[in-house]
């Protein structure tokens, strides 16, 4: 499995506790990708995970496609929405699942004032709410169908397969 802007890296360490046989952690944060292999060796799972610091975008001819392709609540985070979300579904196998902020006009009104709080304070800490049909619309152009969606309040989970 691949994990993108896996952070402390939950989303594979529960998947590799589920049976998974190896992960890539690509995360941006040298102190969250510390934090991962940290909690990869607690586990037990230190020789399953191959840990990578940097932007994905960047990294990504480097990296291997996988079955399943994870990011859980990175695309709000990064800029380029369009590159991320394509080069990780290329990667995906067979899953593709992201969480991302729900499509809606309130939580773009909430961006944008936390944006003008970032940029008061100096902070280059920027995030996005991406429509969703535009992320759907790439993920579907990698060859994936959508298998579920869920919305909470604030974010949606998306998962996609590849047709057999």
């Amino acid at each position: 499995m691949l994990d993108i802007g896996a952070g402390v890296g939950a989303v594979h360490l529960e998947l590799l506790e589920a049976g998974a046989a190896a992960a890539v952690d690509v995360d941006v944060s040298p102190a969250y990708v510390e934090a991962a292999r940290d909690e990869a060796a607690r586990r037990g799972h230190s020789a399953q995970v191959t840990h990578l610091v940097g932007d994905f975008v960047t990294a990504a001819p480097d990296v291997t496609p996988a079955d399943v392709v994870a990011l859980d609540k990175v695309v709000c985070c990064y800029s380029d929405m369009v590159a991320l979300v394509s080069l990780s579904a290329e990667r995906a196998g067979r899953r593709y699942g992201l969480v991302y902020p729900k499509d809606s006009w309130w939580i773009r009104s909430m961006m944008v004032i936390a944006n003008a709080g970032s940029r008061i304070f100096r902070s280059r800490t920027r995030i996005h709410a991406h429509r969703t049909a535009a992320v759907d619309g790439l993920v579907r152009a990698a060859g994936l169908e959508p298998r579920f969606l869920r919305k909470t309040v604030f974010w949606q989970v998306a998962v996609y397969e590849r047709p057999a």
